[in-house]
């Protein structure tokens, strides 16, 4: 017997529920709170990125795409938008590298490559017996660009929230 695919945000649409959209990293000095007001889904901050990591998401704002590269804090996404979505006098990002547990050194592979590419030394490894040093994340000098996460051959690096004693001035 054939099984019938249905799609939910059609379904969702016609009973009134919303189907909800995965969370999605913003560009530097954004929140979700200022894309969802501002953002019109003009585009001018993609093409404006020198890194090629500015995207835009299901419902067309702003978002990054870490998998291609990092952010170099260049601020070009926020000159080329010409609405109120940036603020440049915040911290630049409201979150942190993660490492999950798909992390190579984790399930006993040497991998130190997000340590290596990231420019702020925050990745340091905790030697420790029978296995692999495993990465440890300074959440207090981490300042999310993403290089550790476009580094990353297993996919296991991703980005939380920054805990509050750790954040930037």
């Amino acid at each position: 017997m054939e099984r019938s695919t249905i799609d939910r945000g059609r379904r969702n649409f016609l009973t009134g529920r919303r189907l909800s959209l995965p969370d999605r990293v913003r560009p530097p000095w954004s929140r979700t709170a200022s894309i969802a007001a501002a953002c019109t889904g003009c585009g001018a901050c993609v093409p404006a990125c020198p890194q090629r990591i500015v995207i835009l998401d299901e419902s067309g704002r702003a978002a990054l795409d870490f998998g291609m590269g990092e952010c170099s804090f260049c601020g070009a996404c926020a000159e080329a938008c010409p609405e109120p979505v940036f603020d440049r006098l915040l911290p630049a990002f409201d979150h942190v590298a993660v490492v999950g547990a798909d992390c190579f050194a984790g399930r006993g592979i040497v991998c130190q490559s997000c340590g290596d590419a990231c420019p702020e030394s925050a990745i340091r490894f905790r030697p420790r017996l029978g296995g692999p040093a495993l990465p440890e994340i300074a959440a207090d000098r981490c300042n999310g660009c993403g290089a550790c996460i476009a580094a990353c051959p297993a996919q296991a690096v991703a980005v939380g929230a920054r805990p509050v004693e750790a954040a930037h001035v």
